[in-house]
Protein backbone atom coordinates (compact mmCIF):
# COMPACT_ATOMS: atom_id res chain seq x y z
CA UNK A 1 0.00 0.00 0.00
CA UNK A 2 1.18 3.70 -0.63
CA UNK A 3 1.39 5.78 2.02
CA UNK A 4 -0.77 8.08 2.59
CA UNK A 5 0.52 11.17 4.78
CA UNK A 6 -2.99 13.64 5.02
CA UNK A 7 -3.95 16.49 6.50
CA UNK A 8 -7.11 16.12 8.28
CA UNK A 9 -9.81 18.70 8.75
CA UNK A 10 -10.93 18.88 12.09
CA UNK A 11 -13.69 20.72 11.52
CA UNK A 12 -15.48 17.79 9.71
CA UNK A 13 -14.53 14.78 12.03
CA UNK A 14 -17.52 12.76 12.58
CA UNK A 15 -17.92 11.94 16.63
CA UNK A 16 -15.19 9.73 17.97
CA UNK A 17 -13.05 10.04 15.34
CA UNK A 18 -15.05 7.51 13.06
CA UNK A 19 -14.59 9.30 9.52
CA UNK A 20 -12.70 12.11 8.20
CA UNK A 21 -12.84 13.79 4.98
CA UNK A 22 -9.84 14.49 3.06
CA UNK A 23 -8.70 17.88 2.43
CA UNK A 24 -4.98 18.49 1.79
CA UNK A 25 -2.15 16.29 1.18
CA UNK A 26 1.47 16.70 1.83
CA UNK A 27 4.10 13.88 0.15
CA UNK A 28 7.93 14.07 0.31
CA UNK A 29 10.08 14.12 -2.61
CA UNK A 30 9.71 11.05 -4.84
CA UNK A 31 7.16 9.54 -2.97
CA UNK A 32 4.02 7.82 -5.06
CA UNK A 33 0.74 9.58 -4.40
CA UNK A 34 -3.01 8.26 -4.97
CA UNK A 35 -5.83 10.47 -5.76
CA UNK A 36 -9.65 9.66 -6.05
CA UNK A 37 -10.25 11.42 -9.24
CA UNK A 38 -7.99 11.85 -12.79
CA UNK A 39 -7.16 15.59 -13.59
CA UNK A 40 -6.13 15.97 -17.41
CA UNK A 41 -3.18 17.73 -18.16
CA UNK A 42 -2.45 19.59 -21.50
CA UNK A 43 -2.15 18.05 -24.67
CA UNK A 44 1.66 17.46 -25.17
CA UNK A 45 2.47 19.24 -28.90
CA UNK A 46 5.78 18.27 -30.38
CA UNK A 47 7.60 19.90 -33.74
CA UNK A 48 8.34 17.58 -36.47
CA UNK A 49 12.14 16.47 -35.01
CA UNK A 50 12.91 13.29 -37.62
CA UNK A 51 12.64 15.88 -40.97
CA UNK A 52 14.61 13.89 -43.76
CA UNK A 53 17.47 16.95 -44.53
CA UNK A 54 18.41 16.69 -40.72
CA UNK A 55 18.19 12.94 -40.27
CA UNK A 56 20.48 12.16 -43.54
CA UNK A 57 22.89 15.20 -42.17
CA UNK A 58 22.63 13.01 -38.72
CA UNK A 59 23.56 9.65 -40.85
CA UNK A 60 26.53 11.34 -42.22
CA UNK A 61 27.76 12.18 -39.33
CA UNK A 62 27.16 9.02 -38.04
CA UNK A 63 29.41 7.75 -40.94
CA UNK A 64 31.72 9.98 -40.60
CA UNK A 65 32.30 9.09 -36.82
CA UNK A 66 32.60 5.65 -37.55
CA UNK A 67 35.38 6.32 -40.14
CA UNK A 68 37.64 8.31 -37.57
CA UNK A 69 37.19 5.51 -35.41
CA UNK A 70 37.60 2.55 -37.74
CA UNK A 71 40.34 3.81 -40.33
CA UNK A 72 43.79 4.78 -38.42
CA UNK A 73 45.23 4.54 -41.59
CA UNK A 74 43.09 7.27 -42.87
CA UNK A 75 44.56 10.90 -44.20
CA UNK A 76 45.24 13.97 -42.03
CA UNK A 77 43.19 16.16 -44.69
CA UNK A 78 40.30 13.22 -45.27
CA UNK A 79 40.57 12.52 -41.37
CA UNK A 80 40.00 16.91 -40.92
CA UNK A 81 37.53 16.56 -43.43
CA UNK A 82 35.29 13.70 -41.77
CA UNK A 83 36.05 15.27 -38.13
CA UNK A 84 34.15 18.91 -39.46
CA UNK A 85 31.22 16.57 -40.70
CA UNK A 86 30.99 14.78 -37.62
CA UNK A 87 30.66 17.88 -36.14
CA UNK A 88 28.18 19.67 -38.27
CA UNK A 89 26.30 16.79 -37.87
CA UNK A 90 26.34 16.46 -33.94
CA UNK A 91 25.23 20.26 -34.34
CA UNK A 92 21.87 19.34 -36.61
CA UNK A 93 21.38 16.83 -33.14
CA UNK A 94 22.01 19.57 -30.55
CA UNK A 95 19.59 22.11 -32.94
CA UNK A 96 16.91 19.58 -33.03
CA UNK A 97 17.23 18.63 -28.83
CA UNK A 98 16.94 22.32 -28.22
CA UNK A 99 13.61 22.60 -30.24
CA UNK A 100 12.18 19.45 -28.53
CA UNK A 101 13.59 20.64 -25.28
CA UNK A 102 11.61 23.95 -25.69
CA UNK A 103 8.59 21.82 -27.12
CA UNK A 104 8.55 19.38 -23.68
CA UNK A 105 9.79 22.54 -20.95
CA UNK A 106 6.78 24.77 -22.35
CA UNK A 107 4.79 21.55 -21.75
CA UNK A 108 6.04 21.17 -18.29
CA UNK A 109 5.48 24.82 -17.45
CA UNK A 110 1.55 24.23 -18.52
CA UNK A 111 0.89 21.64 -16.42
CA UNK A 112 2.31 23.14 -13.34
CA UNK A 113 0.44 26.13 -14.27
CA UNK A 114 -2.89 23.72 -14.69
CA UNK A 115 -2.41 21.72 -11.49
CA UNK A 116 -1.93 24.77 -9.33
CA UNK A 117 -5.22 25.87 -10.22
CA UNK A 118 -6.82 22.87 -9.29
CA UNK A 119 -8.35 23.02 -5.60
CA UNK A 120 -7.40 19.49 -5.08
CA UNK A 121 -3.88 19.50 -6.34
CA UNK A 122 -2.74 23.18 -5.13
CA UNK A 123 -1.56 22.18 -1.99
CA UNK A 124 0.96 19.71 -3.95
CA UNK A 125 2.37 21.93 -5.80
CA UNK A 126 4.00 19.70 -8.18
CA UNK A 127 6.84 21.01 -10.21
CA UNK A 128 7.99 20.43 -13.71
CA UNK A 129 10.22 17.43 -12.25
CA UNK A 130 7.19 14.96 -11.76
CA UNK A 131 5.78 15.75 -14.93
CA UNK A 132 8.96 15.13 -16.44
CA UNK A 133 9.28 12.01 -14.59
CA UNK A 134 5.37 10.20 -15.76
CA UNK A 135 6.62 11.16 -19.68
CA UNK A 136 9.86 9.91 -19.71
CA UNK A 137 10.06 7.24 -16.82
CA UNK A 138 6.16 5.77 -16.93
CA UNK A 139 5.58 7.14 -20.58
CA UNK A 140 1.79 5.94 -20.64
CA UNK A 141 1.69 3.31 -23.72
CA UNK A 142 -0.32 5.11 -25.99
CA UNK A 143 2.26 7.60 -26.08
CA UNK A 144 5.09 5.43 -26.55
CA UNK A 145 3.02 3.66 -29.52
CA UNK A 146 2.78 7.17 -31.16
CA UNK A 147 6.32 7.77 -30.77
CA UNK A 148 7.70 4.73 -32.16
CA UNK A 149 5.09 5.04 -34.86
CA UNK A 150 7.12 7.78 -35.81
CA UNK A 151 10.18 6.16 -36.07
CA UNK A 152 11.34 7.46 -32.56
CA UNK A 153 12.40 4.60 -30.18
CA UNK A 154 14.77 6.01 -27.69
CA UNK A 155 12.42 8.60 -26.57
CA UNK A 156 13.51 8.50 -23.48
CA UNK A 157 17.33 9.08 -23.94
CA UNK A 158 16.07 11.72 -26.30
CA UNK A 159 13.82 13.53 -23.75
CA UNK A 160 15.82 13.49 -21.17
CA UNK A 161 18.28 15.15 -23.16
CA UNK A 162 16.62 17.86 -24.77
CA UNK A 163 15.58 19.13 -21.08
CA UNK A 164 19.28 18.80 -20.50
CA UNK A 165 20.26 21.17 -23.35
CA UNK A 166 16.98 23.79 -23.02
CA UNK A 167 18.40 24.36 -19.40
CA UNK A 168 21.58 25.26 -20.39
CA UNK A 169 20.22 27.91 -23.06
CA UNK A 170 17.87 30.24 -23.68
CA UNK A 171 18.36 30.57 -27.46
CA UNK A 172 19.89 28.30 -29.81
CA UNK A 173 23.73 28.77 -30.20
CA UNK A 174 25.50 29.47 -33.61
CA UNK A 175 27.99 26.33 -33.90
CA UNK A 176 30.64 29.55 -33.95
CA UNK A 177 29.44 29.89 -30.22
CA UNK A 178 30.09 26.08 -29.15
CA UNK A 179 33.27 24.49 -28.68
CA UNK A 180 33.87 21.30 -31.21
CA UNK A 181 35.18 19.16 -27.80
CA UNK A 182 31.29 20.38 -26.61
CA UNK A 183 29.67 19.29 -29.91
CA UNK A 184 31.98 16.27 -30.09
CA UNK A 185 30.23 15.06 -26.43
CA UNK A 186 27.55 17.35 -26.25
CA UNK A 187 25.56 14.32 -25.09
CA UNK A 188 27.21 14.07 -22.20
CA UNK A 189 26.74 17.31 -20.65
CA UNK A 190 23.16 17.05 -21.65
CA UNK A 191 22.57 14.02 -19.59
CA UNK A 192 24.47 15.43 -17.15
CA UNK A 193 22.24 19.06 -16.96
CA UNK A 194 19.15 16.84 -16.53
CA UNK A 195 20.56 14.99 -14.13
CA UNK A 196 21.24 17.88 -11.92
CA UNK A 197 17.77 19.86 -13.03
CA UNK A 198 15.56 16.57 -12.25
CA UNK A 199 17.55 16.09 -9.09
CA UNK A 200 16.58 19.87 -8.13
CA UNK A 201 13.40 19.48 -7.00
CA UNK A 202 12.09 15.74 -7.66
CA UNK A 203 8.85 16.28 -6.50
CA UNK A 204 6.59 13.42 -6.03
CA UNK A 205 5.78 10.33 -8.41
CA UNK A 206 2.58 10.55 -10.15
CA UNK A 207 0.53 7.95 -11.84
CA UNK A 208 -0.95 8.33 -15.52
CA UNK A 209 -4.24 7.17 -14.56
CA UNK A 210 -4.02 10.50 -12.43
CA UNK A 211 -2.79 12.47 -15.12
CA UNK A 212 -3.56 11.45 -18.37
CA UNK A 213 -2.40 13.34 -21.29
CA UNK A 214 -2.47 13.10 -25.10
CA UNK A 215 0.79 13.59 -27.65
CA UNK A 216 0.28 15.38 -30.96
CA UNK A 217 2.39 16.50 -33.38
CA UNK A 218 1.58 20.42 -34.21
CA UNK A 219 0.04 19.84 -37.32
CA UNK A 220 -1.91 16.88 -36.20
CA UNK A 221 -2.92 19.36 -33.69
CA UNK A 222 -3.68 22.34 -35.93
CA UNK A 223 -5.98 19.89 -38.25
CA UNK A 224 -7.44 18.57 -34.72
CA UNK A 225 -8.47 21.66 -33.81
CA UNK A 226 -9.57 23.19 -37.15
CA UNK A 227 -12.02 20.38 -37.54
CA UNK A 228 -13.47 21.22 -33.78
CA UNK A 229 -13.79 24.73 -34.92
CA UNK A 230 -15.29 23.99 -37.92
CA UNK A 231 -18.27 21.31 -36.17
CA UNK A 232 -18.89 24.18 -33.62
Amino acid sequence: MWARPWIWDTATKFARGRAYRRTAIIVAQGQKIELSSAHPLPPLILHPFTESAATAQVLESARASLSIMNDEGVPKKEKDALERQMIEGRFTEFRMLFYVGKDICRWLDQCVDTCGRDPELANLRLPGQSFARLLIEQTPDDVATKLRGWGVVEYARIFSRSIGIFTQFRLPPSPEMLQARYLRHYYRYADYAYTAWRDVDKGPELQYANFPFALFASGEYTRKLEEEWRES
